[in-house]
């Protein structure tokens, strides 16, 4: 019977619900589109601006016009080359096309797929974006003679003025290009074998130059390629190891760390930590090490999409997101931002204090959380801190008495004046008694 034809298709892919080939499916992606209830929160973080990287955002409207400076830079690097380079390019791009488009999983639209139209025109898609961004990242280190003076894209001016949206961007999950991408492109180039840990530094190396911050990728990013640039500049902020301090199972697991100006008050001193990785914060005697942290008009979409790489990307890791809870926690008002800031722990570009409560909080709804997060050793610790009696007092005594010079003195005087009154009061004491003992 016709109606019932969807039993025969359900029986003929059976072998599709085997566990070894369900695995190997979800191993290949890593480039998501972001899901509503995820983005609907805020829409924005996730559409580029200025330039389409991949499958998801191309041919958007607004988009086009960046669409003819891809096209340029491909014609700028061929003609670089020396060399008749096309049809390499085609050749190394199809012979990985599988793999490229499994980077994409089951978000890739049928138009990208098969071994007709739809592979042609995915290998020229990645060619045309691949070589882009290629030579958006060469021009902020190198001087490209090729281009003209005033470039809009390519020039002083355009890496100046138009290249930080391009990078920003770039930072967006459904806008990743894979770094095998890359690393074929610049293979065919070369003419010879590249190195994954010079792929994942090159892209290091522009994502980091409108910053400060040291460029260093973990021991095990550097010996395997990176996914893309948004896995590149991820790990990167989670350069190092955490310091585990042992579990503490005697505070509840509902209890969520306090405000700074709270902590502050139970005796909690912060403290920059040596490094900006988001793995440097630790707690030890009564100290709370944190990284220093940038915050400008980038930073809500920069969180906003590594958060959502790490839910949708099973093995990623929790670090962003609890790092960003651990934050929201603590920042409640204007005056956590300034206790902070004091301390160099926050660097504020994004405006007034209660601009950065409003940054953490419209970045930290719905967040889902492990059970045992990275940061959760660090938050019992704080917590058994500020339950001890000890500790309490001793920082009520030190804000009381100690926190200025006058207030020292006062304390110092009357602590003076009431051991003046005892002795008297024990000397009266005595010379009473051994008049007394004398008249007898």
């Amino acid at each position: 019977m016709e109606e019932w034809a969807w039993v025969e298709d359900v029986e003929r892919t059976l072998g599709e619900a085997d566990v070894s080939v369900e695995m190997s499916r979800w191993q290949q992606p890593s480039i998501y589109r972001v899901p509503s209830f995820i983005k609907d929160l805020n829409p924005s973080a996730y559409r580029p601006q200025v330039v389409s990287l991949g499958p998801f955002h191309h041919g958007r409207l607004e988009l086009l016009p960046m669409e003819e400076h891809k096209r340029r830079a491909l014609q700028h690097l061929l003609r670089r080359a020396g060399r008749p380079l096309m049809k390499e390019f085609l050749a190394a791009v199809h012979d990985a096309a599988e793999q490229l488009e499994g980077a994409y999983g089951v978000d890739l639209g049928r138009e990208w797929r098969g071994e007709g139209e739809g592979r042609k025109r995915f290998v020229a898609l990645m060619i045309v974006d691949g070589c882009f961004m290629l030579e958006v990242i060469r021009a902020t280190s190198v001087d490209h003679g090729g281009y003209a003076p005033n470039d809009p894209i390519f020039s002083y001016h355009g890496v100046l003025y138009m290249v930080p949206y391009i990078r920003r961007d770039m930072l967006m999950l459904e806008n990743q290009l894979p770094l095998l991408l890359l690393e074929k492109l610049v293979a065919v180039e070369t003419v010879k074998p590249v190195n994954a840990d010079a792929i994942n530094r090159m892209v290091l190396r522009f994502l980091s130059s409108s910053s400060s911050s040291p460029r260093r990728l973990p021991p095990s990013a550097g010996a395997t390629l990176c996914l893309h640039a948004l896995d590149v500049h991820r790990r990167n902020m989670l350069y190092g190891h955490y310091q585990n301090p042992p579990r503490w199972r005697d505070v509840p697991e509902t209890d969520i760390i306090r405000s700074a100006v709270e902590l502050y008050k139970a005796g909690i001193r912060f403290k920059k930590s040596i490094s900006d990785s988001l793995h440097d914060i630790r707690f030890r005697h009564g100290v709370l090490s944190m990284p220093a942290v940038t915050l400008d008009d980038s930073t809500k979409d920069m969180f906003l999409n590594m958060m959502a790489f790490e839910r949708l990307h099973v093995g990623a890791g929790n670090e962003v997101t609890a790092y960003v809870f651990f934050m929201d926690c603590m920042i409640n008002s204007d005056k956590d931002v300034a206790l902070l800031s004091s301390e160099g722990i926050i660097q504020n570009a994004a405006g007034s204090d209660k601009a950065v409560v409003r940054l953490f909080s419209s970045i930290s709804k719905d967040l889902v959380l492990e059970p045992e997060s990275v940061l959760d050793a660090v938050r019992r610790e704080v917590n058994a801190y500020c339950r001890k009696p000890w500790n309490m007092w001793r920082a009520n005594l030190l804000q009381t008495y100690f926190r200025a010079p006058t207030s020292f003195i006062n304390f110092v005087a009357a602590a003076t004046g009431l051991v003046i009154t005892v002795i008297s009061t024990v000397y009266t004491i005595l010379s009473f008694y051994k008049q007394l003992s004398g008249s007898r």
